[in-house]
């Protein structure tokens, strides 16, 4: 039975990104002749229902806790990703494996989403100064 729920979650899930992607086609900013174009389209039409990022228009997100939903993935404009973290929540559903769909894009596609985000993400992280302390040896 769960495993039929888990289905029908992931097919609604799937279907309604792939209505939100279609809606960020306007924004994408990475150039066609960019390594990262592929990637990047990628992000935009399967990923982009879940997730924010504004280089390609993506606005998946919440905003606030008011308007989350359980499907409001995390926000890339904000979160850095590293490839071998982007490949890890692709083949295992994230990483609470709860809501995204397990490998959302397999292979070489999963490969250029993965190096794309990494490029790409957490442009607009915070960066909060750091000052070195020395703590007493005594």
């Amino acid at each position: 039975m769960r495993v039929v729920r888990k289905t029908a979650a992931t097919a609604a899930l799937l279907a309604s990104a792939a209505l939100a992607g279609g809606c960020g086609s306007h924004g994408l900013k990475i150039s066609e002749s960019s390594s990262y174009h592929r990637g990047a389209v990628l992000f935009r039409d399967h990923c982009s229902g879940c997730h924010t990022l504004s280089v390609v228009g993506a606005q998946g997100s919440a905003t606030s806790i008011k308007n989350r939903v359980r499907t409001a993935g995390p926000n890339f404009n904000i979160r850095k990703e590293k490839v071998e973290q982007v490949l890890y929540a692709i083949r295992n559903g994230g990483f609470s494996g709860a809501i995204m769909p397990e490998n959302v894009v397999l292979g070489d596609d999963a490969k250029a989403v993965a190096e794309f985000l990494a490029k790409y993400s957490g442009r607009q992280a915070q960066h909060v100064p750091s000052t070195p302390i020395t703590l007493s040896t005594k």
